[in-house]
């Protein structure tokens, strides 16, 4: 994941204040933006739904958690259960 951090720059797809403001076409800075989306959620620590969703909010402005949300799980940034009542931090080797 290190690699992510490295070689790829999300500053075009965040605003002044660090909310992701576009979601980006290619896949390399859609999982970097991901990357930086999950650095807001703390390891260690279960979250349901609803508090997921706040989150996600609070870091972009192009209306779409759902998108965000979908992203974090698919690129394994974020588990979940089954029935989506709990969320996590999926540990990444830095």
């Amino acid at each position: 994941m290190n690699d992510i951090k490295k070689e790829v720059n999300i500053s075009a797809f965040l605003d002044e204040k660090g909310k992701i403001r576009q979601w980006p076409a290619a896949s390399k800075n859609k999982i970097a933006v991901v990357y930086y989306l999950a650095s807001k959620f703390e390891k260690d620590r279960i979250y349901n739904e609803k508090e997921v969703n706040e989150i996600i909010n609070q870091w972009h402005t192009f209306n779409d958690y759902f998108l965000l949300r979908r992203s974090l799980i698919d690129y394994k940034f974020l588990g979940r259960t089954r029935n989506g009542a709990e969320y996590w931090v999926i540990p990444k080797e830095d």
